[in-house]
Formats: C-alpha cells, structure tokens, sequence
C-alpha cells in the first residue's frame, strides 16, 4: 500500500503497534477448537503452573501420562456437564514475536450471536474442519459469517488427520471443497493447513507425518501474518472520547479532544471538519503519548487540538475535508439479533456507534438471510434471538459512518434496550 509519501518512522512506528493478533477459531461440535487452543498454550508454555497442576489432577487421560488439552479452554463447569462450549471464551498467550487473543466460538447453530461477538473484532478466523467428516453444514455457516463480517484472514485448519492415517488425498479432497465454498462466498487470504491438535502435528513445528505438506505449522502462520496491511490508512476517522478542560490557570486555555484513530492518518495543518455538525477547522496541534507531534495514525490514541474554539461533544468525529463518510439519519443494516426478547418493527432502541449513542427505531426488516446458504428468506413478524437480518434503522439525530464492507472501525453499530442497557443487537451498515 502506498502511504502518500510516508516516512521511515511513520512505518517504523506503525510496526510496533501491530504486536497484536486477534482470531476467533471455529467449526463444528466436537471437531477440536478446544484441544486446538490448549494445543497452543501448552506448546507455547502459556500455562500457570498452578493451572496445569489442576488440569492435570482432573485430566480424563492422566493414567496414560497425557493431559486434557480441552480443559485449558473449557473453564465453565456448565460447559464440560454439557460436553459442549457454550459462550465465548476468550485466552491470552504470547510468544517471542506476538502477543495474541483468541475467541473462542461455539459450534452450534443456536449460538450465532456468540459467533458474532468473538468474530467482530478479529483479524483472523481459524476454520477446523474434522478430516473424517469433511466440509458440513456447520463449516458454510461459520465461513459465511466470517464473509459477512469481513474477517481479513482465514486459515482452513483440516483437524484429526492421524484418524485419517495423515491421508494427502483426503486432505486434497477437502481442499477443493472449501475452494468452492470459498469462492462462492467471495473469501480471499485463504491458507489450508493438516493438523492434528490432539497430537501436536503441524501446531507449533511441522511435523514429519505430513511429508508431503510444504507449508508452515500453524502457530509460524500466526506470528507471520501481516495485520498491519489491513489497516486502512487512507480514510481518516477519528472520534471524540473526551474533552478535556483542566480548568487551570497555568492551562487556561487548554482544549483537547482525545480518542483513536481508528483509520487514517493526520497532520498538523491538515484542515478538518467536525462531524455531524459540519464546523470546519484546522489541526493546531497532536498530542501522542505525552509529546507533540507533527502527524500521527492508526490506531494510535491521541489529543488533538484545533485552530477554532468550536462547540465539540464526546461522540464527534474529526475528519479530513477531502476525505468524508455519509452523515445521515436512516441506515440500512444487517442486524444479528442478541436478545431472547424478540424485535419488532417499530421497537425504540439505543444505537451507539463508537463513543456517540443516539435514540433508534427500526423502520422496517426487509428480510431474513438463511446463515446455512445466505438465501434470502420473507420478512418475519418478529426477529428471533440468532436471527440475521437485513433492516432499516432511523436516528433520532444524524450519524457519521461507513459501510461496513470499506471500513469495518466505522460500519459496525450495537442496539442497547433503553431499559436494561443490554446489548440487544449487532449491525453492520451496508
């Protein structure tokens, strides 16, 4: 990506930021994700060990001198009762080179909004695919949800290779089957790669049971993806989290406007406009880190400080005036509906967008997407908890946003019941 004459230390820093990386892994019940996770803190000695000690004295395996790898991940004892994992678990390792955070998604289908949550800020999916079972219903679903929240990176792990004696036409047959899937769908950055979490095959370190598997191991494909090219730095969207007013004398004319940047870059100079009122200024000063300085870009925090002293809320955006999204009062949406309580055309909820929450009301639902073939079914009466549809919502005051599809920071929206303040549903501009 060209960056408009960026200089050394604009990439340098750039780099430094992206020491993060966070993926969601998914796939049918039963088809490892847990084993996969604690495959990768075991391996990665990501472990307390007060926490394996425990694993191990409860370990189903423990007579064999092997640990339950499942346990890592399968904290709630709900979830292990059931034999199945039930909400979105999330796990923190690191090595050498990254730091990661990994969601990790439930396998059935009345989970959707589970799959969703963990899925909406990832950079990466991991698709387990049972090598015995092949692609199935559970996989179009997952992969079509990772279409429809535009995950940037998806690694298509083929799992328990060792019960299909390391097979390479097994593991070629299901390639081309997810190619097609993949295709349809319109997914790209697509790596495959033959595993077995159970036995450590091609996590950490290729293994010499795939002899005929030229790629890396899985955890070498983790550290090395470049999650830096997905940030968009030629959108520039900051919005305002605080004012800050010291209220001072040795600062008596002080204000600031601190947030992120969450695409984009700025320069002092640069000429602005605050949205949604429509006041023009100019970049006066920005503030990173305690220093001044002359440009600054995602997803660094900053203070930012205007020419003008211009009337500037929490919830605002500053942006560039060569460089605007839509401000308007009705948006269209694909709404994952959350909440046990159905919704209903002409419910009143809280939209947020970022830091700004304006009043809502849905217009209209259009229709409902099958998320097993994304066909378009008739609208329902009322939307069901995991239902995904396509909606109409309008503000109660105009909002500055993208589509999801060019700019996920700037395209995503939460529905809030006004009573409870509960996240109700997830939506994606369109």
């Amino acid at each position: 990506m060209k960056l408009n004459n960026q200089n050394p230390p604009l990439r340098g820093g750039l780099e430094g930021l992206m020491d993060i990386l966070r993926f969601i892994t998914a796939g049918s019940v039963d088809d490892g994700k847990s084993t996969l996770i604690g495959r990768l803190l075991y391996d990665s000695k990501s472990i307390m060990i007060d926490q394996l000690e425990a694993i191990e004295k409860q370990t189903k395996n423990r007579e064999e001198g092997e640990i339950d790898l499942a346990l890592l991940t399968d904290g709630l004892r709900a979830e292990r009762e059931q034999g199945i994992t039930i909400d979105v678990a999330y796990k923190y390792f690191s090595t050498p080179k990254r730091k990661f955070i990994i969601a990790d998604a439930p396998g059935h289908i009345q989970y959707t909004r589970n799959m969703v949550t963990g899925a909406s800020n990832s950079d990466l999916i991991i698709v387990l695919i049972d090598a015995r079972q092949g692609v199935v219903e559970q996989t179009r679903r997952h992969s079509i949800i990772a279409s429809l929240l535009n995950i940037p990176h998806i690694i298509v792990a083929i799992n328990k290779m060792d019960l299909v004696n390391y097979s390479q036409d097994v593991y070629n047959n299901i390639v081309i089957d997810y190619a097609e899937v993949a295709k349809s769908l319109g997914l790209k950055n697509v790596t495959y790669i033959p595993i077995s979490a159970l036995n450590g095959d091609n996590i950490v370190e290729t293994s010499v049971n795939f002899p005929w598997y030229e790629g890396e191991s899985l955890l070498h494909l983790l550290e090395n993806v470049e999650v830096q090219n997905d940030i968009n730095l030629t959108h520039p969207r900051f919005q305002v989290q605080y004012v800050i007013r010291p209220q001072v004398d040795e600062l008596h004319d002080y204000r600031g406007y601190a947030g992120r940047i969450t695409s984009g870059i700025y320069k002092k100079g640069d000429k602005v406009v605050v949205l949604p009122s429509g006041l023009h200024s100019t970049i006066k000063a920005i503030e990173t880190g305690g220093k001044e300085v002359a440009e600054a870009f995602a997803p660094q925090s900053i203070v930012l400080h205007l020419a003008d002293d211009i009337d500037i809320s929490r919830g605002d955006m500053i942006v560039l005036e060569n460089n605007q999204p839509k401000v308007e009062q009705e948006i269209e949406v694909l709404l994952n509906w959350m909440d046990k309580k159905p919704l209903k055309q002409g419910n009143k909820y809280l939209l947020q967008i970022g830091s700004k929450t304006v009043k809502s009301v849905i217009r209209e639902v259009e229709y409902k997407i099958d998320v097993n073939t994304l066909q378009q079914l008739p609208s329902p009466e009322e939307v069901q908890l995991n239902d995904v549809v396509k909606a109409t919502i309008k503000t109660a005051s105009p909002i500055a946003f993208d589509s999801y599809k060019q700019l996920r920071t700037n395209g995503g929206v939460i529905l809030i019941d006004e009573t409870s303040y509960v996240t109700v549903g997830a939506c994606m501009i369109q």
